[in-house]
């Protein structure tokens, strides 16, 4: 891989013709190249280190082609040679098997349903490290809905580190599951709907989902009937890249003085957004950010962290926290919020104003009253989601949806860096 390569580029000039959104093929590069480079690169922090291992969640509406995003990733990096992805369906207990490697519960043989075999091909009581790639583009059918428990200890795996010792659990069997090193990389999608069916209101302040990025985007508003199969060549040379630097990088990043002043600022100048269900993630943010610049240094293939990389991890982080309220949309909020996400749903889909009256049409069913809709209409105009269009001269009149524009004021940032910037005009 030459210094002039960047995977970033390659992965986008491989999708460029698709239906999905920029920012889902952007993170789907994301994924693939923290589940390639897994436990093998790291910045070392204090009497720790912070690798590249990242939970992410593409959420928007059904039809966003969040799964073909998902789908497509996971099939190149498969043919760079990558193993370890998850059981398609799991449940803790299973979930912690799978990972050590073991093959029975209770003395019984499990079914293909979940087993997978030993992650390494190893011994499973080598002290060699484990990992496994959860990828998932329909997220519910992975795990239990609402199992806090299974969602706690994924947690705690988010950036378990100790060199010495392994990751104990006692299952509901008696059974003692001792892990060494693991290392977990989660890559879901999931619609509103199923955010909310799968994360009870009282997971906003829980460990897990403080720990994931929730990467959301309207439909991309491309229509390819018949889409062309991706250029070989283009395929072949992104796999070769991806191939290369899971040879190439190996050990601890350097950063440079410029690089660990600017993080330096950013850590004790962020001050987070607005929107007070992210106050568990702003804590972490500093750590998201670590792992970004891993996987930017990554991309091109450099085991030094300078301002470049610095600068588009930031970035790009920023400009996915200028999306992630939208990503929640109304979940944890109050009642009818399943309704009031419907009803922004359908707002983002206008290019022009929606009335009443038609909203009433397509929510009429999940509510008892025309008022209810005139209540969630006037807290979501509060709030600054929706905004009243007067009557102009067509004689178009009703609501739309408000798109916040990026703000311009935040340090070591440059939209730039992301092409659809200046394609989206925002």
């Amino acid at each position: 891989m030459t210094s002039n390569t960047d995977l970033f580029s390659l992965y986008f000039e491989l999708t460029k013709d698709t239906e999905s959104p920029q920012i889902f093929h952007r993170w789907t590069c994301i994924s693939i190249i923290s589940a390639l480079l897994g436990r093998q690169v790291w910045v070392p922090f204090g009497a720790f280190r912070i690798f590249p291992n990242q939970y992410i969640m593409l959420i928007g509406e059904a039809g966003s082609r969040k799964s073909v995003a998902i789908k497509y990733g996971k099939k190149l990096l498969s043919r760079a040679g990558y193993s370890t992805f998850a059981a398609e369906k799991t449940t803790k207990e299973k979930f912690l098997l799978d990972l050590e490697g073991l093959e029975e519960l209770d003395g019984k043989e499990m079914t293909d349903v979940g087993v997978m075999q030993s992650l390494f091909n190893t011994d499973v009581n080598s002290m060699e490290p484990k990992e496994v790639y959860i990828v998932a583009d329909e997220f519910n059918d992975f795990m239990r809905c609402g199992d806090m428990e299974f969602h706690s200890m994924l947690g705690a795996l988010w950036d378990y580190d100790d060199e010495t010792g392994q990751y104990k659990q006692r299952l509901k069997n008696s059974k003692s599951i001792a892990i060494y090193q693991p290392t977990i990389n989660i890559f879901g999608g999931n619609t509103h709907e199923g955010f909310a069916e799968m994360f009870p209101p009282q997971a906003i302040g829980q460990g897990f989902l403080s720990r994931m990025l929730l990467i959301f985007s309207e439909p991309s508003g491309r229509k390819i009937a018949w889409p062309e199969k991706p250029s070989a060549e283009k395929e072949d040379l992104f796999i070769k890249a991806l191939q290369q630097i899971k040879t190439k990088m190996n050990g601890p990043l350097s950063l440079s003085a410029r690089a660990k002043e600017i993080l330096t600022v950013l850590y004790n100048t962020y001050e987070g957004f607005t929107d007070v269900r992210f106050t568990s993630y702003f804590t972490r943010r500093y750590t998201h950010l670590i792992k970004l610049c891993i996987v930017c240094a990554a991309a091109k293939g450099k085991s030094l962290i300078d301002t470049h990389e610095v600068m588009l991890a930031n970035t790009i982080l920023a400009y996915t926290e200028h999306f992630m309220p939208k990503a929640l949309g109304e979940f944890g909020k109050a009642k009818n919020a399943d309704v009031a996400n419907r009803i922004l749903g359908i707002l983002q889909k206008s290019l022009t104003p929606i009335d009443g009256p038609e909203l009433w049409k397509q929510v009429s069913s999940d509510l008892n009253a025309q008022e209810e809709l005139q209540k969630l209409l006037a807290g979501l105009l509060t709030a600054g989601k929706v905004q009243w269009i007067k009557r102009t001269g067509n004689g178009v009149q009703g609501w739309m949806i408000v798109r916040k524009q990026l703000g311009g004021k935040q340090l070591y940032i440059d939209w730039n860096m992301l092409p659809e910037y200046k394609q989206l005009g925002i």
